[in-house]
């Protein structure tokens, strides 16, 4: 691990009106860390993502990223930046094809341009097989391979979660986010999930952070957590540490986290 956090935020703050939806929250994450984000609905943990992929801007505070300060920055340039992110929300495009949903995805690394396309020159049909070389193999990372023909209307939840791995893969990131990636997964699908974040930080080198209502998951796959209420950060260590803490138990009530 590098000695500078790759994400470093600091004293970050949101205020929508007069509700802190986060609140003077820091924290870092070091390359090559699996670092998870837990607390009660409503703690503000979908907002901070939304921070950090500058979805809006924070009304206070800084996010840095590989030492530049992201506040501001339009959609795409973060992305551009090596911050790749799914949604709780899914947002991938259900007419479409598994094999061309992750094709969207990697349509921001095609570079031979509008003119490229329309006259099919050598260099614009060898940047499609490579596009389509790589669409396979995402699809294969995820275990979607005999799927890659179907609408993704028509997939399993457990499998539409893992196409929007692949999208967000798509866009080769350094740091990926992955917002609730286990939810409306049965419990074997949740042992492949851990299996994926795992092959995708120890084989591949990205860096995760991910927001998580699975317990077993992200004390099982965290190397720290970090818990918010209201908005605050509460607490942070690692999965032992965190389930032991006084005020962590007391914010969810002991709902099954110890």
């Amino acid at each position: 691990m590098s000695e500078a956090p790759l994400l470093d935020i600091e004293r970050l703050e949101r205020r929508f009106g007069g509700l802190a939806a986060v609140d003077d929250l820091s924290f870092h994450v070091a390359e090559g860390e699996i670092v998870s984000i837990i607390g009660p609905n409503g703690a503000g943990k979908t907002t901070a993502f939304n921070l950090i992929t500058c979805i809006f801007p924070p009304t206070a505070g800084a996010i840095r990223f590989k030492g530049e300060n992201l506040a501001g920055l339009p959609l795409h340039r973060v992305a551009a930046r090596g911050i790749g992110r799914t949604f709780q929300n899914l947002r991938i495009f259900p007419n479409l094809s598994v094999r061309e949903n992750v094709l969207v995805g990697l349509g921001r690394h095609d570079g031979s341009g509008m003119l490229g396309a329309l006259l099919r020159h050598r260099r614009w049909r060898a940047g499609q097989q490579r596009m389509a070389e790589r669409a396979d193999e995402l699809i294969g990372l995820v275990e979607l391979g005999h799927v890659a023909e179907l609408l993704a209307r028509n997939l399993a939840y457990g499998d539409r979660r893992r196409l929007e791995i692949a999208r967000a893969l798509a866009t080769e990131p350094t740091l990926l986010l992955l917002d609730e990636p286990a939810a409306g997964m049965n419990p074997a699908e949740v042992e492949e999930l851990n299996g994926l974040i795992r092959h995708l930080r120890d084989a591949l080198g990205k860096t995760i952070l991910l927001v998580e209502h699975h317990m077993s998951l992200v004390m099982a796959i965290s190397d720290r957590v970090i818990v918010m209420d209201q908005g605050r950060k509460i607490a942070e260590g690692t999965p032992d540490q965190v389930r032991a803490d006084p005020a962590v138990i007391r914010a969810y009530l002991g709902s099954g986290l110890a």
